[in-house]
């Protein structure tokens, strides 16, 4: 990611920015943070998570959201577009930013080089600000493997579902299958 002022921006800036800019930035403290592209694999996991989400809460009164909706994390400071998230309410918009989201039940992050530390840090300490979020589903670029991170009260519990295993969703109500998130996204990159 590359910082895109060094003084502090109010968020009323970073929304500006937002509207006129050619490419996504994140809300970091202040800093407004450009976004880097995904790879190919990255963006197929992406279509192929959201796929299966989507066809498993037919239905049901959840919507699945892309990457192109934020976040909005007021007790963060923060503003964050997750590869794909889901609400399972009314959608709660911030009232400082129209286009920002406040109230997601699962996030879901696909792990890339570039952002798994954020992914697995500092991002995903403050997600877990958000109230109304549940779980937390990390999809591996690198093996066949999704990590599901449960709110249990104040604690978080891993739950790691590998090749022919079915990730539990409880928040949702689903299992996705792993081999079928890898099914035609990998191909030869993973084993």
């Amino acid at each position: 990611m590359v910082e895109v002022a060094r003084t502090r921006s109010s968020y009323a800036e970073y929304v500006a920015v937002t509207q006129t800019a050619d490419r996504k930035y994140e809300y970091v403290a202040g800093a407004i943070v450009a976004m880097s592209g995904g790879s190919i694999a990255h963006g197929r996991l992406i279509s192929r998570v959201t796929a299966l989400i989507g066809r498993a809460l037919e239905g049901r009164p959840c919507i699945v959201l892309p990457a192109d909706v934020r976040i909005r994390i007021r007790a963060a400071d923060r503003a964050t577009y997750p590869d794909l998230f889901v609400v399972c309410d009314v959608v709660e918009r911030d009232p400082e930013d129209d286009h920002a989201v406040t109230n997601p039940t699962v996030i879901v992050e696909v792990l890339s080089n570039s952002t798994a530390e954020s992914d697995r840090g500092d991002k995903f300490a403050d997600y877990r600000r958000l109230r109304s979020l549940r779980e937390y589903v990390l999809v591996s670029q690198a093996e066949r493997r999704i990590d599901v991170y449960r709110r249990d009260g104040r604690r978080w519990q891993l739950d790691e579902y590998r090749a022919g295993e079915h990730a539990v969703i409880e928040a949702l109500g689903i299992t996705v299958a792993v081999d079928a998130v890898y099914a035609d996204a990998l191909g030869a990159i993973v084993a």
